[in-house]
C-alpha cells in the first residue's frame, strides 16, 4: 500500500480499526509472564480466532501482534536474535487470519530503553533497531505500518525515519498522553501531529492511557493541525483496580461505542480501540459509525 492509497482510503470515511489483543487472549487462554509474541508464534490458533472475530465485527485493519518483536524487547527473553523470525511468523498468521479483505499492520513500539539525554539509548542505534525490525515486516508482507503506545515525540520521530529509509509504506504514529495530552517522556499530542506529519507519517493520533472522555479536547486540538488523517485509539475508560491487584476496565461496548463517536465529532478520522476492548466494542462502534 501506498501512502497515497492509505489517504485515499481514510478519505471515504472513518476508518476502523481493531481492539485490544493482549488481554483478550489472556482472556481467552494465553498464559502470563511470558514473551508474548513468541508464545502467539507457536500457538497461533488463539490470535487467529481473534483476528477473525475482529474483521467480522467491522475492523479495516487489524495489528500484526508484532508489538516487542524489536531485539531490545526480545533480549530480556534471550530472543534478540529471533528478530526476522518471530516477525515474519506473526504477520503471516495475521495474514491467515484476515485473508485479503482487512488491511494488516506491521505494529512496533517503544524498546523500553530511554533516549538520551533521558537515558542511555542513542538514537543512531535505536534507528537501527527499528530499521531492522521495519525491514522484515515489509518483506514480510505488511499492507502498512504503526508506531502505538510511544512514550515521546522523538523517539517516534526515529520509527518515522526508519520507516521512510527501509520502505515506502504508510505509517501510522499513536502515543500515549495524560489527560492534559503530554507524552510521558517528552512532548504533546499537538507536537507530535506537527512534527510527524512534515517527517512523512500518514497518520497521527493518541492510544491507550486513558478512555474516550478524557480525549476530546486532546483529538479537537489535534485535529487544529493537522494536515493528516488524526488516530483516537483510547481504552474501555479509565483504568480501575481490585480487591486482589488487578487491573480492569468497566466501560461496557455500548457507553465506548458512544464516547468514540463523539471522538469522530471533535475531528478523529482513524478510530479503534485499546485496552479493555473487545470485537464486541469494535461491533459498537461500526454500528454508532455507519449508522
Amino acid at each position: 500500500m501506498k501512502k497515497s492509497e492509505f489517504q485515499e482510503l481514510a478519505g471515504k470515511g472513518t476508518l476502523l480499526l481493531d481492539g485490544a489483543t493482549g488481554s483478550c487472549l489472556k482472556a481467552k487462554g494465553m498464559p502470563a509472564n511470558i514473551c508474548v509474541e513468541d508464545w502467539i508464534s507457536s500457538n497461533p490458533e488463539l490470535l487467529i480466532e481473534l483476528q477473525k472475530e475482529y474483521a467480522a465485527a467491522g475492523s479495516q485493519i487489524v495489528y500484526a501482534p508484532t508489538f516487542s518483536a524489536n531485539r531490545i524487547s526480545l533480549k530480556k527473553h534471550e530472543l534478540e536474535n529471533e528478530v526476522e523470525r518471530l516477525n515474519s511468523s506473526l504477520v503471516a498468521i495475521s495474514r491467515k487470519a484476515v485473508g485479503s479483505d482487512v488491511l494488516v499492520a506491521g505494529d512496533l513500539t517503544t524498546t523500553g530503553e530511554l533516549l538520551e539525554p533521558l537515558g542511555d539509548m542513542e538514537e543512531e542505534e535505536l534507528f537501527d533497531v527499528y530499521c531492522q525490525q521495519i525491514r522484515v515486516l515489509a518483506e514480510a508482507g505488511v499492507d502498512l505500518l504503526v508506531a502505538e503506545t510511544m512514550l515521546s515525540v522523538a523517539e517516534t520521530e526515529v520509527a518515522v525515519k526508519a520507516a521512510a529509509a527501509v520502505c515506502d509504506l504508510p505509517m501510522m504514529c499513536t502515543l500515549t498522553v495524560s489527560e492534559n495530552g503530554r507524552a510521558l517522556f517528552g512532548g504533546t499530542a499537538v507536537e507530535a501531529v506537527e512534527t510527524l506529519q512534515e517527517l512523512g507519517a500518514a497518520a497521527v493520533g493518541v492510544n491507550c492511557s486513558v478512555g474516550p472522555e478524557q480525549l476530546q479536547t486532546i483529538v479537537a486540538d489535534m485535529k487544529k493541525v493537522a494536515k493528516v488523517p488524526v488516530i483516537a485509539k483510547p481504552n474501555a475508560g479509565l483504568p480501575k483496580t481490585a480487591a486482589d491487584g488487578s487491573v480492569y476496565y468497566d466501560m461496557q461496548p455500548e457507553q465506548f461505542a458512544v464516547q468514540v463517536k463523539k471522538l469522530i465529532e471533535c475531528g478523529a478520522d482513524v478510530v479503534g480501540g485499546c485496552c479493555g476492548t473487545s470485537p464486541a466494542f469494535i461491533a459498537e462502534l461500526a454500528k454508532a459509525v455507519r449508522g
